[in-house]
């Protein structure tokens, strides 16, 4: 079985506003952007059940050129709150590192 983190080189999330986190996913080539970019291990579904938000709501955005996708979603909780635990969101990516693409 292949993991995120075999098939692809960098991997990063960001805050994008106290609201929205935004990962980055760079696969190590063409080869392994053809053929996981659009698994359904990547899918919105997968995004809402990590990440405990709607999956109505995660917006996948394809960039084949760079042989990367983005992936936004809504954060649980604002950034800032009483809870948070993660304030720039750059931790969030490593829930993802084992899940297996096929």
């Amino acid at each position: 079985m292949t993991r995120l983190s075999d098939a692809t080189r960098h991997i990063r999330t960001k805050q994008a506003g106290p609201f929205w986190v935004t990962m980055d996913i760079w696969f190590k080539d063409e080869d392994s952007y053809t053929r996981y970019h659009d698994c359904p291990a990547l899918s919105a579904e997968t995004f809402a059940r990590v990440y405990g938000t709607n999956a109505d709501f995660v917006k996948r955005i394809p960039m084949p050129e760079f042989n990367l996708v983005k992936i936004s979603y809504p954060r649980a909780t604002p950034q800032g709150g009483m809870i948070e635990r993660d304030m720039h969101s750059g931790q969030q990516y490593a829930r993802l590192l084992d899940i297996e693409l096929d």
